[in-house]
């Protein structure tokens, strides 16, 4: 069974905020109190369950550990420390293992930073968002541009790696404004950066401020300016996009989310998190219960608090590989998308759409015998997958 000496990631999920961005759909929640000891033991319970399954047929080595939210910045450093440690006891961990927390740039989270990394921290991703006050005030960030600075030269000091996302197409951004903030956030302390396109998301403040003309956003020309901006900018400082929405120095890509994108297994643990595990020849698609409280009583009672498992037909396996491969510069590799789904690639895409893809130069075959989306394609992958996949 190939998939058990394959590394897998694993993902922990801290539901809590401060507040709520009027832009985010995530799982994330806002809580007066929080009985952190009582969700610190379900975690490393329901984690404790999870292993015990991806190891039934052999103990598998770890290939990342990424703690996300919410705000796992606002945990206590003793719960990534004990979640840590349990991961590396239950899981086959090298020393160099990628341990990523995301965080907030507030001064309160700034100053946990040194506690983090000794609980085993050694990637920081900060929420910046961006670095335009009124910018800040409009995504309803906690932080201000000096304190969003301060957080990324401490990060740069403490970690040996660092990420930082930034959100651009914002309503009125001129393309010079965008790259002296990028140039600004760039020149601090990148070896890895997450640009993502503002996008009004079903359910979110956003959604509904949009709705009634609060505020509009970018044309599509517009918006196409600003990502080209972005490349351009984020080359000048050696980063390159090696996924839609992520730039990285040689070596600095993130290892957990290359494990997404390439379809591999990932276990993920807390309230609302997804996975993907190969279990007896079948991809098990699972997920959680939301809520926090409700996941913490079902942990308690059950051991986990799993609300749905299905096993993937070849179909949506194919599908899935052939959704997250295409997002990556180096494509899809033919030979692992028949192992991984059952099907080959000719039988997952329209032959017709994909000749046609290739002849407008939407995707190409390189040398290794890999399909990649070119620079124009990968613009595009939003409108070309659905017809592109059976």
């Amino acid at each position: 069974m190939p998939w058990v000496t394959e590394p897998l990631a694993l993902y922990l999920h801290w539901p809590f905020c401060a507040a709520k961005c009027p832009y985010c759909d995530f799982n994330s929640h806002v809580r007066e109190r929080i009985d952190k000891p009582r969700f610190r033991a379900a975690l490393r319970q329901e984690l404790a369950g999870e292993a015990a399954r991806a190891n039934a047929a052999g103990r598998r080595p770890l290939a990342s550990i990424f703690f996300g939210g919410g705000t796992p910045s606002l945990m206590e450093p003793e719960t990534a420390a004990a979640l840590i440690a349990d991961a590396r006891a239950l899981f086959d961990a090298p020393d160099a293992l990628e341990v990523t927390l995301e965080a907030n740039p507030t001064s309160v989270e700034a100053a946990k930073l040194r506690d983090f990394r000794a609980a085993g921290v050694n990637r920081i991703s900060l929420g910046v968002q961006a670095l335009d006050e009124a910018a800040l005030r409009f995504l309803g960030r906690k932080h201000d541009a000096a304190q969003a600075l301060a957080a990324l030269e401490a990060g740069r000091a403490i970690f040996p790696r660092l990420s930082f996302d930034l959100i651009y197409a914002r309503p009125g951004q001129p393309e010079a404004a965008w790259r002296a903030e990028l140039r600004q956030a760039l020149a601090l302390a990148a070896d890895h950066l997450s640009l993502y396109q503002l996008t009004i998301e079903p359910g979110t403040r956003f959604a509904t401020e949009y709705a009634r003309g609060a505020f509009t956003l970018p044309d599509a020309d517009e918006a196409a300016r600003l990502y080209w901006a972005t490349v351009e900018e984020a080359g000048r400082f050696g980063l390159a996009p090696y996924e839609v929405s992520n730039y990285a120095k040689a070596g600095a890509e993130s290892r957990h989310n290359l494990v997404y994108w390439r379809y591999g297994d990932y276990l993920g643990i807390g309230a609302g998190a997804h996975q993907r595990l190969m279990v007896e020849g079948r991809l098990l698609a699972a997920r959680r219960h939301r809520a926090p409280e409700e996941w913490l009583a079902r942990v308690e009672r059950d051991g986990h608090a799993r609300t749905e498992e299905e096993a993937l037909s070849p179909r949506d396996r194919a599908r899935e590989a052939l959704l997250m491969g295409l997002r990556l510069a180096e494509g899809i590799d033919p030979a692992r998308l028949a192992a991984r789904s059952g099907m080959t690639l000719a039988e997952a895409v329209d032959p017709a759409m994909l000749a046609a893809c290739l002849d407008e130069n939407y995707l190409e075959w390189t040398e290794a015998g890999r399909l990649r989306a070119t620079d124009e394609g990968r613009m595009r992958l939003d409108a070309m997958l659905p017809v592109l996949l059976r």
